[in-house]
């Protein structure tokens, strides 16, 4: 019997190659997202694969999320694999300068989109003693830089949810882990710096950064172990990344 997978952020980067990888390996897919036309793109690419079901909805929103997993058709009501990707940076300032509405965006998505989330699927996997959870992290959750703050606090949150989730859901049999990366090429810089693209693109000049692809066979190779092994905690860097500040550059 195949095993679906729940990925939310699945319209771009890590989450997008990760339904992509899946589809391959035959897993099914509920994909989660705010852009409709991308979802209808990827169902339409996946589903020669494997089944695909499709739901839009904001996961800052406690009421949609529960409104939209409660929508789920009974072919898709079983969810083996959460992956708890979707997230965002939302610029780059002191703690000083910081944006009120940047921090509640970073706080509503990264922690309280995740716990909406999990909160909603957990009961089924516990009624069968059976899943496994995998939130995405960052190389963020584990130290702090500059100008970082909120962000790096949200990511802080994760690396203790990831922690207690696991300890509360153990009596279950219920897998819970992170994959924490590092620089990786997607769309987060371009949010981050909000649609400034020549900055965005000179934060992965002069070295070859990590991509969505790496990091998608990272979390199906994570989901495929046999059951008694369970991928706690998992930090991912590119060559040249030795710390969130620390990157070798090629010298123009």
């Amino acid at each position: 019997m195949k095993k679906t997978a729940f990925i939310t952020g699945a319209t771009s980067g890590i989450g997008k190659s990760t339904a992509i990888l899946f589809a391959l390996k035959g897993i099914n897919l509920v994909l989660c997202g705010r852009r409709q036309e991308r979802l209808d793109a990827l169902k339409k690419e996946l589903g020669k694969e494997v089944q695909v079901f499709t739901l839009n909805f904001d996961i800052r929103n406690k009421e949609s999320v529960k409104e939209a997993i409660a929508s789920l058709p009974k072919e898709f009501s079983q969810i083996d694999i959460l992956i708890n990707n979707a997230g965002n940076a939302h610029g780059l300032d002191t703690i000083q300068d910081g944006s009120i509405e940047d921090w509640d965006a970073m706080l509503d998505i990264n922690v309280k989109g995740l716990l909406y989330v999990s909160k909603n699927l957990i009961p089924q996997m516990i009624e069968r003693k059976a899943g496994h959870i995998i939130h995405i992290g960052s190389t963020a959750g584990k130290e702090v830089y500059p100008k970082g703050n909120v962000y790096c606090a949200s990511k802080h949150a994760v690396d203790a949810i990831n922690q207690g989730m696991r300890m509360d859901l153990n009596p279950y049999g219920i897998r819970v882990g992170a994959v924490n990366p590092g620089l990786v090429e997607t769309e987060f810089s371009s949010v981050r710096f909000k649609g400034d693209e020549d900055r965005a693109e000179n934060v992965y000049k002069g070295f070859q950064p990590l991509k969505p692809e790496d990091i998608a066979e990272i979390i199906h190779f994570v989901v495929t172990r046999p059951y008694h092994v369970n991928i706690a905690d998992l930090t991912v860097m590119p060559t040249a990344q030795a710390s969130s500040t620390i990157v070798k550059k090629a010298k123009f």
